[in-house]
């Protein structure tokens, strides 16, 4: 489904992010355009597309940013669309409701910049996506997501050390905490508290982190998903 490119007036004249997404759960696909369409003005969905090829043929492409699923019902791999959508100019973010190991690292050293588990809420997604592409997010934009603290409209970045900063980075690409480690050649336990004390710092200027969809908001609010 190819959707108007045309601008839709000065009340959106700063810059939107153009978006393309490819699943082929049609219900799945209708729910996530509709919700964007709604919800993330900041983003003109331009493509919505069932397969590969209808994407890729489509006007339309490359956009800023692509959206895949991480399963097609097509001889496609993953690595190729990725890298195809890469060398076109677009960034890639998977999702996928298959959450493994595997998954990610198929993913993510193909060149997608964050995977993210389709368990996620849209509001969840579209802010990660917001601070992959450095989009400063309008809070009134989305009615899903808690409100900061009374106090915090200019919310507090915690000071990370280097360490902290990159176990932060790996980890909300969409690697897991033995996968971190591996990144960063520390042990496990290393990486684990690094990760910990980023939660921790979080909590202290009174902006939640124990989850780890909270985490990625975080992250995206302070850039460290660009």
């Amino acid at each position: 489904m190819v959707i108007s490119d045309v601008s839709e007036g000065a009340a959106q004249a700063t810059r939107r992010v153009r978006l393309a997404i490819l699943d082929d759960h049609e219900v799945l696909l209708d729910s996530m355009s509709s919700w964007i369409i709604q919800n993330a003005p900041d983003f003109h969905l331009v493509l919505s597309a069932s397969t590969w090829i209808e994407m890729v043929h489509s006007d339309n492409f490359p956009t800023d940013l692509v959206f895949i699923d991480f399963q097609l019902n097509e001889p496609v791999s993953i690595e190729a669309r990725v890298r195809t959508c890469r060398a076109a100019g677009a960034t890639v973010i998977v999702l996928s409701g298959l959450d493994t190991t595997e998954a990610r690292e198929r993913a993510l050293q193909a060149g997608a910049v964050a995977f993210l588990p389709k368990t996620m809420g849209m509001g969840e997604v579209m802010d990660a996506a917001r601070g992959i592409m450095g989009v400063a997010r309008d809070s009134s934009l989305q009615k899903d997501w808690r409100p900061l603290p009374v106090g915090a409209t200019n919310p507090v970045r915690p000071k990370l050390s280097a360490g902290e900063e990159d176990a932060l980075r790996l980890y909300v690409r969409g690697l897991s905490t033995s996968e971190v480690a591996h990144q960063m050649n520390v042990q496990y336990e290393t990486a684990k508290t690094y990760l910990r004390r980023v939660r921790e710092k979080y909590s202290r200027v009174g902006r939640p982190a124990s989850k780890k969809s909270e985490l990625i908001r975080r992250a995206a609010e302070d850039g460290y998903l660009q």
